[in-house]
């Protein structure tokens, strides 16, 4: 009635929508309900929590995420009031590359999961795999070592062909910063993790090599889910025209978001690293920020994780990781190169 009051008198509108003409006066002139006020500024909190999130969030993450910002709004309440703003997550993409590659004369090791993704502390399981990156130079290939029970992404590396070093950088990162004993790595039956690299690499560690079977997705799971919330989130809302870029944006998104801050509902709707601090405290133990690798530690593009540098990295990824005379030759001189 209101938009039409320039086309016909209010008394005909009103007789026409059978509402009285006192009625429609006193709602024009009466101020907002107290809800009506509230919805207004849970709708700026809404908004503010969807931006933080890269505009990726939805329903179920908004409403953690206020709750622990000590606003109480139902589930319901929200989802409406992102309706009605315009507001929703990312979805899946559609769409494959295939970056498993079967090696027919290497034995893959047995399937010591079985499809089933649990554990029960820290560095007892954990799945990898590697996933396209798109640019315009070409593509480009991560590789990611997941821990099961935390979600955190422990060990990832970032290079333009799908080679075994990509795979041992990733390991190499993941073993550097967990100092795990007996962990399990689950992953597929691609030639990189069934090459004889690899394999001996498991072998100096102690690592218990894992692999699923041919052409089954559902046998490596959780490390697939990781690579959609990555798609979804980051690779199918960017255009990347140099490694480089791709490679800057993985970073900032794997130690900027995904790890320190991005809710996961595995875990109660809390990060990966605040999951793994709130089971420190629990324990007793000190609280650590980092897990031995400061932020900001990756592979370079296609550089083999035992490249030797004049000087030691705080990088593992960036030194031998168990090469005795390396260690002994960096303290005795930090300045020289070490003998390898």
């Amino acid at each position: 009635m209101k938009a039409c009051q320039a086309d016909a008198p209010v008394r005909t509108l009103c007789r026409v929508l059978r509402v009285s003409t006192s009625g429609f006066y006193d709602w024009r002139d009466r101020s907002p309900s107290p809800r009506a006020q509230a919805n207004v500024v849970l709708a700026q909190r809404i908004s503010e929590v969807h931006r933080a999130s890269d505009t990726t969030y939805g329903m179920p993450r908004i409403h953690a995420e206020l709750a622990d910002l000590g606003v109480t709004a139902s589930r319901n309440r929200i989802a409406r009031l992102m309706r009605l703003h315009g507001l929703r997550g990312v979805s899946r993409r559609r769409g494959w590359c295939v970056t498993t590659k079967r090696d027919k004369d290497s034995r893959p090791a047995p399937d010591l999961v079985q499809r089933q993704f649990t554990a029960t502390a820290l560095n007892q399981l954990w799945v990898a795999d590697m996933t396209y990156i798109p640019t315009w130079a070409g593509f480009g290939y991560l590789a990611v070592v997941l821990d099961v029970f935390s979600r955190k992404v422990v060990g990832w590396a970032f290079g333009q062909r799908q080679t075994a070093d990509l795979v041992l950088a990733a390991l190499n990162m993941a073993l550097q910063t967990r100092r795990p004993r007996g962990v399990i790595h689950h992953s597929d039956q691609g030639s990189q993790y069934t090459s004889l690299d690899f394999g001996k690499r498991c072998t100096q560690m102690g690592v218990r090599p894992s692999m699923g079977s041919v052409g089954d997705a559902y046998d490596n799971a959780m490390a697939e889910s990781f690579f959609a919330s990555l798609e979804c989130e980051l690779i199918d809302r960017r255009v990347w025209k140099t490694f480089a870029q791709a490679r800057m944006d993985l970073f900032t998104w794997i130690e900027g978001w995904y790890n320190p801050r991005r809710r996961h509902s595995g875990i109660g709707q809390r990060s990966p690293m605040n999951f793994e601090k709130a089971l420190q405290a629990a324990a007793g133990q000190p609280s650590a920020a980092t897990d031995g690798l400061p932020n900001g530690c990756f592979a370079p593009v296609d550089k083999p994780p035992q490249a030797r540098m004049k000087q030691p990295s705080a990088c593992p990824q960036a030194r031998p990781l168990d090469n005795p005379a390396h260690e002994r030759a960096i303290k005795k001189n930090p300045t020289q190169p070490a003998k390898a």
